[in-house]
C-alpha cells in the first residue's frame, strides 16, 4: 500500500517558518533534492526567500552529481540558475572552511540518504555540524526517508581502528535513521554540539521502504539509479573493497556482482542451493563499460528481491563474500588502497568497519556466529538512537 510522505522540504515550502526570513541561507544539496513534482529545492527556497540563498554546498559526486566513482574530486562552481557559488565538499577539502560558511547565516541541509554506513554524504552533513559550532552558525535539516526503512538495524558497529571518511562514528552498516534522525545522533550523543533544528516528514513511518512512501525516487548517485539498488547497497557495498565487480558499469550497479574468475554452479553449491532469506540469486553475465573488467565478461549473479522485511542484506553478502573467497582463492584478491583518501588500510576493513570480521571471513568462520558476535554492539546502538528518533 502506498502511503503519501511530506518531506522536510516540502514541509518548509508549505509553511515558511518565519525564523528563517531575513537571514542569508545556505543549501547543501544535490538533483535528488526534489519535491514530489521534481522541483529542486534551490528553486523553491529561492522563490520563497528571495534574495536570501546566498550559497550552495554539494557532496561527493557533485552538484549535478555527475561524477562517477569514488575520489573523483569535484570543483567550485557558479550555479548557472541563481547565479551564487557551489562550494564543493569533494574537492580540495571535505570539511567546509571559514570563507565557505562566511556568506552564510543558517545552512539548511537536504540530501536524499542511502541508510548505509559507509555512504559518504552523512559525514558531509557531519563536518558541517562541526564547521556551524565553529563559526556560529545554524543548521536545519529539511528531513527525507531512509530509503530501506528505519525499522531493521544490521551489522558491526564500526571499531575506532576503522574510522574514515566512509565511517566516522560506532554506528551498524545499516541503521535504520533518517538523515535528520541520524544528524541528531552525531550532534547529540556524539558530542558536536551545533545549533541544529530538523524539519521532520509528516506521513513517515519506520516499516516504509521507499517504494511506500509515494515520492519520486531521483538517484542521490550515479551507481544507485533505483530503489532498489539502495535496497541492495548495505551489502553489496562489500564488493569495492575487493576485485569483483559490484556492476559499476552496468545499467544495474550493485544488483548485479561478478567476475571472470568466478564459477556459478560452484558457488550455488557451496550456498547450499538453498533461496537465501528474502531473494533469489539468479546467475547472469555482463561486460561492465567501465570501472573494473571494464569489457570483459564477467560471470556473477544478480540479486532479486522477493521479500523485503525477511532480506537482510549485509549478512546475505558476507555469505556471497566467503563463499567466492573459499572457492576462488586463486583469482580472488582484496582491493589495494587507496580508497577514500585512506592510503595505507585495507579498504574492506574501513567498509566492514572490522579487521576481525575480515579475518574471519577469510578463515570461512561460521557466518551465524559473525551475526551473534554483534548483537550486542547493535541492541546497544539501538537504545542510543531511541532518544533521536522524530518518529514512531
Amino acid at each position: 500500500m502506498t502511503h503519501y510522505v511530506q518531506t522536510g522540504l516540502e514541509k518548509l515550502i508549505k509553511e515558511p517558518p518565519k525564523e528563517l526570513s531575513g537571514y542569508r541561507l545556505g543549501l547543501l544539496c544535490n538533483p535528488a533534492s526534489v519535491d514530489r513534482k521534481f522541483r529542486h529545492a534551490r528553486e523553491l527556497i529561492h522563490k520563497h526567500f528571495p534574495g536570501e540563498l546566498t550559497a550552495l554546498y554539494s557532496p561527493q559526486h557533485g552538484f549535478f552529481s555527475e561524477k562517477q566513482d569514488n575520489m573523483i574530486e569535484s570543483d567550485h562552481i557558479t550555479d548557472p540558475l541563481l547565479q551564487v557559488p557551489v562550494f564543493s565538499l569533494y574537492g580540495e577539502t571535505r570539511i567546509p572552511t571559514k570563507e565557505m560558511f562566511d556568506p552564510i547565516d543558517i545552512l539548511l541541509i537536504d540530501l536524499q540518504d542511502a541508510g548505509t554506513r559507509v555512504y559518504t554524504f552523512i559525514y558531509t552533513a557531519s563536518y558541517c555540524l562541526e564547521a556551524a559550532r565553529k563559526f556560529g552558525k545554524k543548521v536545519v535539516v529539511l528531513d527525507r526517508p531512509n530509503p530501506v526503512g528505519g525499522a531493521m538495524v544490521e551489522g558491526n558497529c564500526l571499531i575506532p581502528e576503522c574510522t574514515s571518511f566512509v565511517g566516522r562514528y560506532p554506528i551498524p552498516m545499516r541503521h535504520g535513521l533518517t538523515i535528520g534522525e541520524l544528524l541528531r545522533l552525531f550532534n547529540g550523543h556524539y558530542g558536536i554540539g551545533c545549533d541544529l533544528e530538523v524539519i521532520p516528514m509528516k506521513g513517515w513511518k519506520r516499516g516504509m521502504y521507499f517504494q511506500d512512501t509515494g515520492l519520486p525516487w531521483v538517484a542521490p548517485s550515479p551507481n544507485l539509479p533505483t530503489p532498489l539498488s539502495a535496497m541492495v547497497y548495505p551489502g553489496q557495498v562489500l564488493w569495492e573493497g575487493t576485485n569483483v565487480s559490484e556492476g559499476r558499469g552496468t545499467t544495474q550497479p550493485f544488483e548485479y556482482f561478478g567476475a571472470p574468475f568466478i564459477d556459478t554452479e560452484k558457488i550455488l553449491s557451496a550456498l547450499g542451493r538453498k533461496e537465501l532469506p528474502g531473494a533469489i540469486l539468479r546467475p547472469a553475465a555482463f561486460e561492465p563499460t567501465s570501472n573494473k573488467w571494464c569489457g570483459e565478461l564477467c560471470r556473477g549473479f544478480q540479486i532479486h528481491i522477493t521479500n523485503p522485511p525477511e532480506y537482510k542484506p549485509y549478512i546475505t553478502s558476507l555469505r556471497l563474500l566467503r563463499a567466492i573467497l573459499s572457492h576462488h582463492s586463486d583469482g580472488f584478491e582484496w582491493k589495494l588502497p587507496p580508497y577514500e583518501y585512506e592510503f595505507e588500510r585495507l579498504p574492506i576493513d574501513l567498509i566492514i568497519g572490522s579487521t576481525e570480521i575480515r579475518k574471519r571471513v577469510e578463515q570461512s568462520g561460521d557466518l551465524d556466529e559473525i551475526e551473534e558476535s554483534w548483537e550486542k554492539e547493535t541492541a546497544g546502538f539501538i537504545e542510543a538512537r531511541r532518544e533521536f528518533c522524530l518518529y514512531e
